[in-house]
């Protein structure tokens, strides 16, 4: 068994659609990024990367590569993602994503982003956890800024 940590933060920006763990949620604001910025899904694919040793989302997709990532819906950066562990022999565990936003108030959307992340993986909505939390309006979270996910997965080699 392997553990891996990830952590992403997008900042708010007008005339973009918020994506957090697959899923669309309502919101004035969406996140700036090269690609729909779902910090969910890149602090997943960070940690599961990380977990196997093949080091991070900005290697495996750069930013700098063109047009071939811009806008992708991350759920696709997710299938490759859990495709390369596959291909290496590992399979995921759990995983553990903690949201830190002072809003919009997600409680009512963790489930679905759960579900869908389940789908993506190819694993059951037991092995997705996701939580959101405030940061008690300290810091850039706080002042509404943008988002930050954490991700900790646990994945464990097939190939043994």
């Amino acid at each position: 068994m392997r553990i891996g940590f990830g952590y992403d933060v997008h900042q708010f920006s007008p005339d973009r659609k918020l994506w957090l763990g697959g899923i669309e949620v309502p919101y004035e604001y969406g996140l700036m990024g090269h690609s729909d910025a779902d910090v969910v899904i890149h602090a997943l694919c960070d940690a599961l990367l990380g977990a196997a040793a093949m080091r991070d989302i900005g290697y495996h997709f750069p930013d700098t590569k063109g047009n071939e990532y811009e806008g992708i819906d991350s759920k696709i950066l997710l299938r490759r993602t859990i495709t390369m562990l596959h291909n290496a022999g590992y399979e995921l565990g759990n995983c553990d994503i903690t949201i830190c936003a002072q809003a919009p108030k997600l409680n009512p959307f963790i489930e679905r982003m759960q579900t869908c992340l389940a789908e993506v993986m190819d694993v059951t909505p037991s092995q997705v956890n996701i939580k959101a939390t405030t940061t008690e309006h300290l810091g850039f979270v706080g002042r509404k800024e943008g988002i930050a996910a954490y991700a900790v997965v646990l994945i464990e080699n097939k190939t043994v």
